[in-house]
């Protein structure tokens, strides 16, 4: 519980109105879209503008009390849940977009707006902003850089961080910075950019960005192909890159995902086939067709059992609309869903989802798998429930096995999700004793109180390394 004094100088910064301490009101903000971690903070606040952000902080460090700054609460790593109390600090109030410069071709925005509403906006100007987490009908931009979020368009055009050109940032002192701008060259000191990107708001509040846009492209097409097995379709996307082409969209569902999405989406999708890639090419007319042409002949050189290409762009919106709601499709299946992104070397996807297949039948727990194929990032997505004690506790070891498997391939413990509370156990498997603490030191440097999220991405125990079996 906030005390008291506390308690008044936060009101009389925001107003009652934007201030909220009771049970019900805290019971919401107590959890994300990470099944099986809640806590329940000491109030939720709705600053208006960065001065009031600046003086909460300011009152936060003097008390010690902790801040988790919250976009949607999408994120799927625990990352702002709670954990040690403290203020959730919320940004509906700041969900302006600032400007759209079409002369720089960035937009500047407030943490608060929603991903999609700014992608709408910009392609009304004939720009476009890549970055497309399968959340961002419903996840803010500032969630997307705390996260440095992905999405199905990552191959091609890289994720949040290749889009963030400069940030306003209210540090844990309060002080206020600004880093970057729009400028195509900047190397005047430290990139606080990159840093801040990712950062999960371990290190300071973003209160407003410069992104950067691209035109849009002329054309777009979009194709399944259908395998019988995983080795047919990892060889095809390996054989896809090492001909130089880059599509937008190449993602993978497994037959158990397929099943699932659709008996959710019923637009026809194959249900007894081994494996599909989707693959989507954008770009100038008749490179699209090139390139879609040359696709589809590598599939078939990998024994495809067929190729569907898209006749009009509903069609290719809906096959991407059905993978975009896989994890909501799973999610009918138990009351427990837990989706995580092991990510390997695209050159090890069947290898990968093989070794995933192999270590649910060993902990007998049912897990599908989906996910960016271009770019490696898989998505073993278990369903469960979190009543059933013995069945979770198997999901976790399997889980742990997986993330070693992955880095015993070459990858690492999380391509997009971020680290929050999920995977901090399992980050010094990836970055080493050394690599963690060098984060730490970074870390208090910044926040010597502790107060900017305090308990993600540093575990207070780091479990022992799982030994994967050759």
């Amino acid at each position: 519980m906030l005390d008291k004094l506390v308690k008044q100088k936060l009101i009389s910064i925001v107003g009652k109105d934007n201030f909220f301490d009771s049970e019900e009101d805290l019971v919401v903000y107590s959890y994300d879209a990470t099944p099986n971690f809640q806590a329940m903070p000491d109030a939720v606040i709705r600053p208006r503008q960065t001065k009031e952000i600046q003086e909460i902080v300011k009152i936060c460090n003097e008390f010690k009390v902790p801040i988790v700054p919250r976009g949607s609460g999408t994120n799927l790593c625990a990352g702002t849940c709670p954990l040690e109390g403290g203020i959730v600090l919320l940004f509906t109030h700041m969900n302006n977009i600032l400007e759209i410069d079409e002369e720089n071709l960035t937009v500047t925005v407030q943490p608060g707006v929603i991903t999609l509403d700014l992608i709408n906006a910009v392609e009304e100007k004939g720009l476009f902003y890549p970055p497309d987490p399968s959340s961002m009908k419903i996840s803010t931009i500032g969630g997307n850089i705390n996260e440095n979020s992905g999405g199905l368009r990552g191959l091609k055009y890289g994720v949040t961080r290749d889009y963030v050109m400069g940030l306003e940032v209210v540090l844990p002192n309060g002080e206020v910075i600004r880093t970057g701008g729009k400028l195509a060259k900047d190397v005047a000191g430290y990139d606080f950019t990159r840093l801040m990107v990712g950062s999960e708001g371990t290190l300071g509040v973003i209160t407003e960005a410069i992104l950067k846009l691209i035109p849009i492209p002329e054309t777009k097409k979009t194709m399944l192909a259908l395998f019988d097995n995983l080795e047919g379709a990892g060889a095809a996307v390996q054989s896809i890159i090492s001909n130089k082409i880059i599509p937008a969209t190449l993602e993978f569902l497994d037959q158990g995902t397929l099943e699932v999405v659709e008996d959710f989406a019923k637009i026809g999708l194959p249900t007894e086939v081994g494996a599909v890639l989707l693959i989507e090419q954008d770009g100038p007319r008749e490179i699209v067709e090139r390139d879609m042409k040359k696709m589809a002949e590598i599939c078939e050189q990998s024994h495809a059992l067929s190729i569907q290409v898209a006749q009009t762009v509903e069609e290719g919106l809906a096959l991407t609309t059905a993978r975009r709601a896989a994890l909501s499709a799973l999610a009918r299946k138990k009351p427990t869903t837990i989706l995580e992104d092991a990510t390997v070397p695209r050159s090890k996807i069947a290898e990968m989802v093989q070794a995933i297949n192999e270590i649910a039948q060993k902990y007998e727990v049912e897990i599908c798998t989906f996910g960016h194929a271009g770019d490696g990032n898989l998505h073993p997505t278990c369903m469960t429930d979190a009543r059933d004690v013995d069945e979770i506790h198997r999901v976790e070891e399997a889980f742990a096995e997986i993330f070693a498997k992955a880095i015993d391939l070459g990858g690492t413990i999380t391509g997009e999700h971020g680290v929050g509370v999920m995977k901090s156990p399992y980050l010094a498997w990836k970055l080493g004793e050394e690599g963690v603490s060098a984060m730490k030191t970074l870390k208090f440097a910044f926040d010597p109180h502790n107060i900017m999220n305090p308990g993600k991405m540093f575990a207070k125990e780091t479990k022992k390394r799982v030994v994967v079996q050759k």
